[in-house]
């Protein structure tokens, strides 16, 4: 059977690649939109690093960069997901989605509209549902994540990244100094404590317990001081090659929440979120 629908995923990071692959599983033309210089740190499993190789692979899909509209039609026909640089979604209008999905993850809208499409999509905290959007998708580790609200907003960003094998805080790296890195370990290496995993402008970041490295920033990007750049995990046993269990949740949701909209079942149940 084949999908019609034009949908765009805003963003190409790690978990906007879980939501890109149930589309794109779906039957649906899926269309990545991306900044100039995506600053993803879980690279293996994030499709926006065809911005700089010009194809990138995650599981079964293929993403391939392309430089204008007219490149769409070819990429879909060789069973590819394009990618078009396109911060500010200039191009939504021309392309006529069925769906606009929001997965930049800024904690803050950035654009992002119920105007741009019969159905709008928004991941995260920024966004309130009937407003802005028509659902948000909870991302908060627990009880709620990937649930679905249509009246609302997604719970506010507390800066704390969720508890995986005891660990929080400690799993997420941040340069110490604003500058250049240069990374000492590769994803998929298990560091030792105190071992080197990256260095800004030559200072070290020391990994705060043994674990796999699951993410690094690019070698030779600037980063401001304070910027995310690597995360470990206490678990060792972790493909850094397949998506995480969280970005296969978030992008169940995303698809649930476009034909849950499209069948119009949301007129009469509305799940508020307080």
């Amino acid at each position: 059977m084949e999908f019609p629908q034009n949908v765009i995923v805003r963003g190409g990071g790690d978990l906007a690649t879980g939501v890109v692959q149930k589309f794109f599983r779906a039957g649906f033309n899926v269309i990545i939109l991306e900044v100039e210089e995506p600053t993803a740190i879980r690279r293996s499993v994030a499709l926006c690093e065809a911005v700089y190789d010009g194809l990138a692979q995650v599981e079964d899909v293929i993403c391939r960069k392309i430089n204008a509209l007219d490149e769409l039609a070819d990429c879909w026909k060789a069973g590819h997901v394009p990618l078009l640089i396109d911060p500010d979604g200039d191009s939504i209008g021309k392309i006529a989605p069925a769906a606009v999905i929001d997965v930049i993850l800024a904690k803050r809208n950035l654009g992002t509209s119920m105007e741009m499409a019969p159905i709008t999509i928004a991941l995260g905290p920024g966004f309130y549902a009937g407003k802005d959007v028509h659902a948000v998708v909870e991302t908060e580790r627990g009880h709620d994540l990937g649930r679905l609200i249509l009246n609302g907003c997604a719970k506010p960003n507390t800066g704390i990244p969720g508890e995986i094998g005891g660990k929080s805080e400690e799993r997420v790296l941040r340069a110490p100094v604003e500058g250049i890195v240069s990374g000492k370990k590769n994803i998929g290496d298990i560091a030792q404590k105190h071992e080197p995993i990256i260095t800004v402008n030559g200072r070290a970041v020391l990994a705060p317990f043994t674990g796999l490295v699951r993410g690094i920033i690019r070698d030779g990007m600037s980063v401001p001081k304070g910027m995310k750049i690597a995360d470990i995990d206490p678990r060792t046993d972790i493909d850094t090659k397949t998506i995480s269990d969280k970005a296969r949740n978030l992008g169940g949701a995303a698809l649930e929440a476009f034909f849950y909209l499209r069948s119009g079942s949301s007129n009469h149940e509305i799940y508020r979120k307080q």
